[in-house]
Formats: structure tokens, sequence, C-alpha cells
């Protein structure tokens, strides 16, 4: 079955459920570098096997038909990051938090917010995470705003994963 817009309110009483292979995407790259879309990737979980990864996400549309607000983007590192991030466009920002579990203490957690110029989260595998089982989801909230929600782990005297560009 092919793409389908709906215009107006959708209702199930059961729910919707993704199932089947489009439905994980496992990211390799080659040039180290992707740039995601939501035709491509929303919805999806997106795994990733390269430890240096930049990964950016559309500018945010809060406008019109095809605006992609409420569109979510789900990362799972799959292999170890060392210099692996996820960045906006650079005028769109990150609001939420991220737990950070540091994996040599017990499972020691700290959560970490953004600040209000953040629009880049850096896993390094160590101290500001990335190790293999951390995961991120990005959802576009509203016009310049992504909401990011996740679970980072982490070594060593762990720190924040956000930063500016």
């Amino acid at each position: 079955m092919g793409q389908s817009t709906v215009s107006g309110p959708l209702r199930s009483q059961n729910g919707f459920y993704s199932i089947g292979t489009g439905s994980v995407v496992n990211v390799a790259n080659a040039t180290n570098t992707l740039t995601v879309s939501p035709a491509t990737y929303a919805g999806r979980v997106i795994t990733t096997n390269d430890a240096t990864l930049v990964i950016t996400l559309p500018t945010i549309d809060a406008s019109g038909t095809d605006s992609n607000l409420g569109v979510s983007y789900y990362f799972f590192v799959e292999t170890a990051a060392t210099a692996w991030a996820l960045k906006t466009d650079g005028t769109d920002k990150f609001v939420g938090s991220i737990l950070m579990v540091d994996t040599d203490t017990a499972g020691a957690a700290t959560g970490y917010a953004p600040g209000a110029a953040n629009d880049v989260i850096n896993f390094n595998g160590t101290t500001t995470g990335g190790i293999a089982g951390s995961w991120v989801q990005v959802t576009a909230i509203k016009a310049l705003k992504y909401m990011v929600s996740g679970i980072a782990l982490g070594s060593g005297t762990v720190a924040t994963p956000f930063a500016d560009s």
C-alpha cells in the first residue's frame, strides 16, 4: 500500500502500530552523515551502526499542509559511538531531557536538560553517552522546538550531551 493523506481527524479505537521490515531502518553509512526526512524516517526506529555518524534533522515547518509538526524520529545506538552527533539546522533547538546512566557506578543516573541555545546532542561513547543501547527520540512540537527524550549510557565522569553548534 502506498502513502495515504487524510485531511481531518482519523480515529481508531484500538490504536495503530507499525510492523515489518520497513519499521526499522539500519544506518551504517560510509559518508558518516545522514540527513533524515519525514517521508523516509518518521516513526521508524533508526538503528545506528556508525560510531562517528552525524545526523541532521529537517527544519521544522510549522505552517501549511506540509507541516512536519508532530513528526517523531527514534534513534538507537547499536554500535558504540565515539563522535556521534544529532543536530538541528541551527535555528531549531532542543527542549526536554535525556537521562544519563553511568554504567561503571552501579547504574547511577543523572538527568540533563538542554540549554536555550542547544541544537546538538553529542555522544562520545564515555562521558557524554553513546554506549551501545543508548537511545534518543525527537519530535517536532512547534516552530523552532524539537522535544527530546532518551536514555544515554555513559561511563567515567558523565556530562551533558547537549551542546551548541
